[in-house]
C-alpha cells in the first residue's frame, strides 16, 4: 500500500500518532511518505490534534481518507498493535528527542480539560525504558497527571538514577507534591523546566507549597515554571503577579473551549504580555503597548 500523512496542526512538534502509523505500516510493508498533492494513495491518515487548527481543505487523492485527533473531535485510540509501535522518528528528522506516555488519563475531572473524556481515568502506558530512543538521552513526557500514578511515580524514581534528561510537558499537578515526591523530582535531570499548573486562584497556595518542598528537595528556583489559564483577565492577573512574586515564571494560555472558540483580543493580548519576558519584566500589564513591546506611561 501507499500510505500519506498529513500533519493537520504543523507546528514544530511531533504528531506521535502518525509516527506510530508510519511505523506500524513499515512493518507491514507499505511504503509511507508526507502527503503531496500530485500522488495518488491507497489510504490518508490527517491527524489534528487542536480544535482550534483550521481544517485542512486541499483535495486529496486517494482510495480512502481517515482522520483522527482531538481536533476532529475523534476521543478514540488507535489500534493495539499501532499504539504498542515505536514511533518512527524518521518522519520528524530534526526532532533530537524521544516523546512518549508513562501514563494515560486523570484523576481529575477539570471542566477546562478534555482528558477525562478522551482517556478516562489514570492508567499505566509504557516504561520509561520503552520510549527511550536509542539515539538520544532527552525524552518529553506527555502525561497528564504522572504524579498521581503510583506506576508513574515508579518510573520517576527509576529514571533518577539514569543519565537522562527529560520534561513532563503538560505540567505536574502541585496538589500531588508531597515532600517525597519532591525529592523524586529533585533526582532528575531536566531539560528546562519543572513545569506545574496553576489554572485558579484556588491553586496559589498549593503552588507555592509544592515549590518550597521542590526548593527545599534542591531543585534551583530558575526551573521552576507553571501554565496560567486566561479565561478572566483580571483573576489571572492576579495569578502571574503573585507566582512572579513567588520566583515561578509564569506561561499565559488563553482558554479555548472544546468547539474551537477563539480567546478575546484581551485575552490573546494579557498573554503576549506575560510570555514575552522582555515586556513581562519591564512594565505593568495596565501599561503594556503592544506595538512598542513597552510600557505606555509609568513603569513599575
Amino acid at each position: 500500500m501507499k500510505i500519506g500523512i498529513v500533519d493537520v496542526d504543523s507546528h514544530n512538534f511531533p504528531n506521535l500518532a502518525l509516527m506510530r502509523l508510519s511505523a506500524w505500516h513499515k512493518q507491514q510493508g507499505d511504503s509511507v511518505e508526507w502527503w503531496n498533492g500530485f500522488t495518488h494513495y491507497d489510504r490518508v491518515y490527517l491527524s489534528k490534534v487542536f480544535t482550534f487548527t483550521p481544517d485542512f481543505v486541499m483535495p486529496i487523492h486517494a482510495d480512502e481518507v481517515i482522520t483522527g485527533g482531538t481536533g476532529y473531535k475523534d476521543y478514540h485510540s488507535l489500534p493495539p498493535e499501532v499504539e504498542a509501535t515505536a514511533p518512527d522518528y524518521s518522519i520528524y528528522p530534526s526532532y533530537p528527542r524521544a516523546i512518549g506516555f508513562l501514563t494515560r488519563g486523570c484523576i481529575r475531572k477539570c471542566p477546562w480539560c478534555i482528558v477525562p473524556r478522551k482517556e478516562g481515568y489514570i492508567r499505566p502506558a509504557a516504561k520509561w525504558e520503552d520510549i527511550r530512543r536509542p539515539d538520544s538521552r532527552e525524552i518529553v513526557f506527555l502525561d497528564n497527571n504522572v504524579l498521581a500514578s503510583d506506576f508513574g511515580l515508579e518510573q520517576i524514581e527509576r529514571m533518577g538514577e539514569q543519565k537522562i534528561w527529560v520534561d513532563f510537558n503538560q505540567g505536574l499537578d502541585a496538589r500531588l507534591i508531597t515532600p517525597q515526591t519532591a525529592v523524586l523530582l529533585a533526582k532528575l535531570h531536566w531539560i528546562r523546566f519543572v513545569r506545574l499548573s496553576c489554572d485558579s486562584n484556588a491553586m496559589l497556595p498549593v503552588v507555592e507549597q509544592a515549590a518550597a518542598y521542590l526548593r527545599e528537595a534542591g531543585v534551583a528556583k530558575s526551573r521552576l515554571w507553571a501554565y496560567v489559564l486566561v479565561r478572566d483577565v483580571a483573576d489571572a492577573h492576579q495569578r502571574v503577579l503573585a507566582l512572579r512574586d513567588m520566583g515561578i515564571t509564569p506561561f499565559a494560555q488563553p482558554y479555548r473551549d472544546f468547539d474551537g472558540g477563539e480567546p478575546s483580543e484581551e485575552q490573546r493580548k494579557f498573554a503576549r504580555w506575560v510570555n514575552i519576558k522582555a515586556a513581562f519584566n519591564s512594565c505593568r500589564w495596565e501599561d503594556y503597548d503592544e506595538v512598542t513591546g513597552r510600557k505606555m506611561k509609568h513603569g513599575r
